[in-house]
């Protein structure tokens, strides 16, 4: 048997490489998985080969080729992010500048009969999804379905940079769920605070057999990494056949389908103008709403919604940073919780920090529900981690035990900026960042280390990311209304200073 008191450090491992042979990993903590829940073991250890785990607990009795020890953290499960942003993240631009449909965040009519056309090129998109799966593996993301806005998109996302992404995916060691977005209308500005629906229900047919022939070609790809999910854009952009299509395509491949719903008022109001009442009553109307679907958001939800949801076993995916900041919660987490719904965790931003939503998430909840004892910092933790597993139907992830996946997050506990504490779970979520990640394996390769990433030089592509946001931000003038100069879009915070102090 292997000596115990003999360590490899973490970088003699091969970066984007799957070590040969076992590799047993311990640290102070290691977060394992015992009769359905999450157990913690003190000075644990992990066993991994093959990308698989063979072993969570203390005193492993086999050999091993290399013992690494990781010191002080918490070695967990990856976490999953069901609607992790993959492209530039735009949302931060309508924090401060209101409202919406002044600062290009709907198209103009003029824009519209001018004829949309894509803001990027194939290789810029291609270039986007390779850069947000870096920052995801960055932040301890072992597991993500992209999300991307279509306002800056001809219509909706294409097949070549669905093939990028799945490649991107290979290359750098992340567990992707995908297809291009689809959809059947958008969201028009007619006047000054007027937004109305067009549709143009061929495009969203087109788009949905674009999906499925990309799932069926690309779906078990670089060693079963990536996997189809069926992505219309918002339930409001969406048509009943489209929907029932969708539905019909979904039990064909045997895939989920995430659908944004009952997530922001314009929605609210347009669904209610279209069908006379809400999104998931309206699906429910059609049959097809079901333990396929995965809702992202829900901060709109009805009681009558949310019983829909638990009766017929649909997930929500929670975003707590991107809603707070927006100004809405999810009401509340604890409550949905006892409805018997699952709650997976998404970031929908950048950077995508799950631990800061995983805080906000705590943050709200106790707010909502005027009490500390509806809700614990493990609640949340479980959403990022069997929350999003249950949602893909996967009880190989979001758990280290033996059989599992070995996708696996390394959380220092160390940084100076970090408190001391009793307790990793509760450190992490009330005082941590995505920073803290060490490392990640995600099927039992080092995908990445110290915020070195496998396939990519993340120092090279945020130089990079800024220069293509800087292009789309000189285009907004002509996708917004009346057509204003940038500096009157997206005025600075304060005002700029001239050479001697005087506003310039």
């Amino acid at each position: 048997m292997t000596d115990k008191t003999q360590f490899t450090a973490l970088e003699s491992l091969k970066l984007g490489e799957r070590p040969e042979g076992r590799t047993l990993l311990t640290a102070q903590w290691v977060l394992g998985h015992i009769d359905g829940q999450h157990r913690l073991y003190k000075n644990g250890e992990v066993v991994i080969e093959d990308g698989t785990v063979l072993f969570v607990g203390h005193d492993f009795a086999g050999d091993v080729a290399r013992r690494i020890n990781l010191g002080n953290a918490l070695i967990s499960p990856g976490l999953i992010d069901l609607d992790a942003l993959s492209d530039l993240d735009t949302t931060i631009l309508g924090i401060d500048h209101h409202p919406g449909w002044a600062k290009g965040r709907v198209w103009p009519k003029s824009y519209i009969d001018s004829g949309p056309y894509e803001m990027y090129s194939q290789d810029e998109l291609a270039f986007q999804k390779r850069f947000a799966f870096g920052q995801l593996l960055q932040n301890g993301i072992t597991t993500a379905a992209p999300i991307a806005s279509l306002f800056y998109r001809e219509w909706g996302e294409t097949v070549a940079e669905f093939d990028a992404a799945a490649d991107a995916a290979g290359d750098l060691g992340l567990r992707v769920y995908l297809s291009p977005a689809y959809r059947s209308g958008g969201m028009m500005l007619e006047k000054p605070g007027k937004i109305v629906p067009v549709f143009n229900e061929e495009r969203g047919f087109s788009g949905l057999k674009d999906a499925a022939d990309y799932i069926a070609r690309q779906n078990g790809r670089h060693g079963d990494l990536v996997r189809g999910m069926l992505a219309p854009d918002r339930v409001e952009t969406c048509t009943a056949d489209l929907l029932k299509r969708t539905q019909d395509v979904a039990r064909e491949l045997d895939c989920k389908i995430r659908l944004h719903m009952a997530q922001g008022q314009m929605e609210v109001e347009t669904v209610r103008s279209l069908h006379g009442t809400t999104a998931p009553v309206w699906l429910n109307s059609l049959g097809v709403l079901n333990d396929r679907i995965i809702a992202p958001h829900a901060t709109n939800a009805t009681d009558e919604d949310l019983t829909l949801y638990a009766q017929n076993n649909v997930s929500i995916i929670h975003c707590p940073l991107v809603s707070a900041r927006g100004g809405s919660t999810l009401k509340s987490f604890s409550s949905v919780k006892k409805r018997g719904i699952n709650i997976a965790m998404g970031t929908d931003t950048t950077p995508p920090d799950m631990l800061m939503n995983l805080l906000i998430g705590l943050i709200t909840c106790r707010i909502n529900d005027g009490t500390p004892e509806s809700i614990r910092c493990a609640d949340l933790f479980d959403a990022a981690t069997l929350g999003g597993a249950k949602a893909l139907g996967r009880d190989d992830l979001g758990r280290l035990q033996a059989g599992a996946k070995a996708d696996i997050a390394v959380f220092g506990l160390d940084d100076t900026f970090m408190a001391p504490s009793i307790d990793p779970i509760t450190t992490l979520v009330t005082g941590g960042s995505g920073k803290v990640t060490k490392a990640v394996f995600v099927d039992g390769r080092l995908s990445m280390r110290h915020g070195e990433v496998a396939g990519i030089d993340m120092q090279a592509a945020r130089a990079q990311a800024q220069a293509q946001y800087d292009g789309l931000i000189a285009k907004y003038p002509e996708r917004s209304y009346n057509n204003p100069p940038v500096s009157e879009i997206f005025p600075p915070s304060y005002p700029l200073a001239g050479k001697h102090g005087e506003e310039a």
